[in-house]
């Protein structure tokens, strides 16, 4: 027979009130009673009713998420912290997936609030207005993307592109492409404008070769306008679009990192299974998922829901055998050789 709340109840010495306070709304119950009611309920292998206790407290015990594409494995390793997060906090997840389109993304979160205590929406591509104005009936925290007034979730991806320049520039690299992503996506311009700034600081010439869609395809098409670029490093939006790359590099026969260096962006977990392993800057998707819920069950518990909280996770360059040191031509460009003047 399955254990009720009046199992519970009588087995801590106190109501059945008390006891859905206890385990719905501990901020309610004097610590002793809480602790008297959660050890109880753990001995008797007590599980509350999702759904009455929703009667109670006013809340689902779901939390949303909105991703742009469940196929790029970047966003299934977030999925997997932010599944991971919640379940530790006894939440469930519904997951939707808005297939790179912009104009799905509020829709799809007016729906999906009202089946939710909150959502957490990753690398949206709609304009700040309309996810700053948007009107929801839960929470909102926003993932790969900031904007005024919405609690968010970012990383350092300025620091990322500093850290892959200076790897690049230290292996005489002067002239480096840049394979950017969707035109809407917040990192890609986040990315972009830091690879500007550090090239100009490292006096790297930059190639911009155009905006690619986010996928191995997108990466495939770039590839010739790589090598017509002149350039002996790439680096790329994103992974999928590094190993498109390495693709198209290695169908037009050039090597890999002695003619052309390749750095991706994400560190997705088989970047390092290509042939060569890709160099790339990590971002901790895992630790973003769950700092996104952590967020977001904070704004939950933020009564006058007044709380725009704003985190930054670091990246990290990890590097591998797709970079290498640069063609001697370019190398030595600008410098005088031993035993010349200039």
């Amino acid at each position: 027979m399955a254990v009720t709340i009046r199992d519970v109840a009588e087995a801590a010495g106190v109501s059945q009130s008390t006891v859905s306070r206890a385990l719905s709304m501990p901020g309610l119950v004097n610590a002793a009673t809480r602790e008297r009611v959660q050890a109880a309920a753990r001995e008797l292998g007590y599980q509350p009713n999702r759904a009455a206790r929703g009667l109670i407290t006013g809340r689902t015990g779901n939390l949303g998420l909105i991703v742009p594409d469940l196929s790029n494995p970047f966003f299934s390793s977030v999925v997997k912290g932010v599944q991971a997060a919640a379940r530790a906090a006894d939440h469930s997840v519904f997951i939707a997936d808005t297939d790179e389109d912009a104009d799905v993304e509020v829709d799809l979160l007016r729906a999906l609030s009202k089946q939710v205590d909150g959502t957490i929406l990753c690398s949206p591509r709609a304009p700040d207005v309309e996810l700053a104005a948007v009107g929801i009936d839960s929470a909102l925290v926003l993932m790969n993307r900031r904007v005024d007034g919405r609690p968010g979730v970012t990383v350092d991806n300025a620091d990322g592109m500093r850290q892959a320049v200076a790897h690049l520039a230290a292996l005489g690299h002067r002239r480096i492409a840049f394979v950017a992503g969707p035109r809407t996506s917040w990192s890609n311009e986040q990315r972009e404008s830091g690879l500007q700034r550090s090239a100009e600081a490292s006096g790297i010439e930059l190639v911009h070769v155009g905006y690619f869609p986010p996928q191995f395809e997108g990466g495939v098409a770039a590839g010739d306008l790589v090598i017509a670029s002149g350039a002996t490093a790439v680096i790329a939006y994103n992974d999928v679009v590094a190993i498109g790359l390495l693709s198209r590099l290695g169908a037009r026969g050039v090597s890999v990192p002695e003619q052309i260096s390749v750095v991706g962006c994400d560190d997705i977990g088989m970047s390092a299974m290509t042939h060569p392993p890709l160099t790339t800057v990590s971002v901790p998707k895992h630790e973003a998922g769950r700092a996104a819920v952590a967020m977001l069950l904070s704004l939950l518990a933020d009564n006058d829901g007044a709380s725009t909280p704003q985190r930054e996770l670091p990246t990290q360059l990890m590097v591998r055998a797709s970079t290498g040191v640069a063609p001697e031509s370019d190398r030595f460009r600008g410098r005088p050789t031993k035993g010349s003047t200039q």
